[in-house]
């Protein structure tokens, strides 16, 4: 007669597995609709001949239908053509689709080959990598020494326990994706939120080239994710904003943390082949001001001035402050 503990350890063993077959499946759903919105998006710039900027308009608007979500980002859309091109096939025939999203977009920003994208999706697949040694493989340059036209296996699966799969469970676009479908009202927003989605608001109808990222956009660093406070793209500059929001007087705190995320976007989000460095912006809604902690010339040229950010963050700043609080 068995022991209890090993009918314990089996029900436990099942209900894991059904855990972990169930993220895959979510995961593989997610790569799935990224290629078929990337499909859309290549039919028609060939069709209509839009250009790049129906991507930014698009993600405005498919984060204002799913206001909670942050998968529909400006950078994540603007990806999704890219894998179309790479895999014109189903995608999900493919080891690409097991692997986390935040692999993928390395594997797009790293390599501009097919060949070399099947390559180290297969060996991150096999070997079950974590999105820092996804980047070493490829700044080590592995798939050099391999030689001859043999096809890459397809029958590859991320192995149970591996550094890959510990990412895909706590991937905030995978959780995101999962209450796709919920369009109950948010719960009352924290001071610093509403703050946040009015400064969004003003700042991105100025028409000053500002593309909505993010708010509180994650950022994987080992097997981490920090979070940026609000997360922007300029067009012109082909630049990142990061905003770090202070509501406290301890300035030399928030300084301190605007520098660690404008170095996280620099160091995991920034594609130094394309964007320029980062620029920080500090928002202190205790004083009401405003500062940029590093601005080129051009940008004083095409960015709202400090004083004008001050301007929208006194107006973001009233009707929250204006708002009964319970």
């Amino acid at each position: 007669m068995h022991k209890y503990e090993d009918l314990l350890a089996e029900a436990k063993a099942t209900a894991e597995g059904a855990r972990l077959r169930t993220r895959r499946a979510v995961n593989t759903e997610l790569v799935q609709m990224y290629w078929r919105i990337g499909k859309l998006i290549l039919a028609r710039q060939t069709e209509d001949g839009w250009g790049t900027g129906i991507v930014a308009r698009l993600a405005t608007d498919l984060r204002g239908a799913f206001p909670r979500q942050r998968i529909f980002s400006y950078r994540n859309l603007m990806q999704t053509p890219k894998m179309a091109h790479t895999w014109p096939a189903l995608i999900t025939q493919r080891p690409v689709a097991q692997l986390p999203w935040s692999h993928i977009t390395v594997l797009l920003d790293k390599l501009h080959t097919r060949a070399e994208r099947d390559f180290y999706a297969t060996e991150a697949v096999r070997n079950g990598w974590s999105r820092a040694q996804l980047n070493l493989a490829i700044r080590q340059r592995l798939h050099l020494p391999r030689r001859g036209t043999a096809p890459l296996p397809d029958d590859v699966t991320l192995p149970d326990g591996s550094p890959a799969l510990a990412e895909l469970a706590c991937d905030p676009y995978r959780l995101d994706f999962l209450r796709l479908d919920d369009q109950r009202p948010a719960a009352d927003p924290t001071y610093e939120e509403s703050i946040a989605n009015r400064m969004v608001r003003v700042l991105t109808g100025l028409g000053t080239g500002f593309a909505f990222v993010g708010c509180r956009y994650p950022v994987l660093a080992g097997d981490q994710y920090h979070r940026v406070d609000l997360l922007f793209y300029h067009l012109t500059l082909r630049r990142y904003v990061a905003c770090a929001l202070g509501t406290t007087t301890a300035r030399p705190t928030h300084l301190t943390r605007l520098d660690t995320q404008v170095r996280a976007v620099d160091r995991l989000v920034r594609d130094p082949d394309r964007d320029a460095p980062t620029i920080g912006v500090l928002i202190e809604t205790s004083s009401g001001q405003a500062t940029y902690t590093s601005l080129p010339p051009r940008g004083r040229q095409l960015l709202p001035t400090e004083e004008d950010l001050a301007r929208v963050l006194r107006e973001a700043i009233g009707p929250v402050d204006a708002a009964p609080h319970l």
